[in-house]
Formats: structure tokens, sequence, C-alpha cells
């Protein structure tokens, strides 16, 4: 799958900027038919890190959001300040 394609854009709310700071986690808006293992590879791909572990939620309005924990030795505000988040 095209990396562009899995990954659409961040969800910003309150929750991921505080997981973003505590737990060097950050949370995505995904295609609703990607896996784990998708999403994972898309991210690695695109921003050149190492993903620790991928959980996926699917709300209520239909949409599908990655958490993404980066490995110790990457940081998640590196990358939302790359994005445009902060």
């Amino acid at each position: 799958m095209d990396p562009y394609a899995v990954i659409m854009k961040p969800h910003v709310t309150e929750k991921s900027m505080n997981l973003i700071d505590q737990n060097n986690e950050l949370a995505f808006v995904v295609m609703r038919k990607s896996t784990k293992k998708d999403v994972r590879r898309a991210f690695e791909e695109l921003f050149a890190v190492k993903v620790e572990r991928v959980n996926t939620q699917v709300t209520p309005g239909g949409q599908k959001i990655a958490y993404i924990k980066l490995a110790k030795e990457h940081s998640a505000e590196d990358i939302a300040v790359k994005l445009g988040v902060f």
C-alpha cells in the first residue's frame, strides 16, 4: 500500500497532545481498511523512525485512529513540530 494513502492526517486533540509529551506517542487518522502492520510500515517509511507499537480505534463517526508509540531513541515531539502540530 502507498504510505500516503494509509496515513491521512494527524489527529490533534487535547488527549493526543498529552500523549506526545507523556508517552512519546502520536495519533493519526488512517485509512479504514489498513491493518496495524500497514500503519507501522507506512509510518516508518514516511518518517524514517522505528515504531514500538501501534494501537487502533474506530470512532463512532467511522474514522480509524492509530496511536503510534515510537521507540525511545526517537522523539514524537520532533515529528509533531515537523508536521506543524505545535
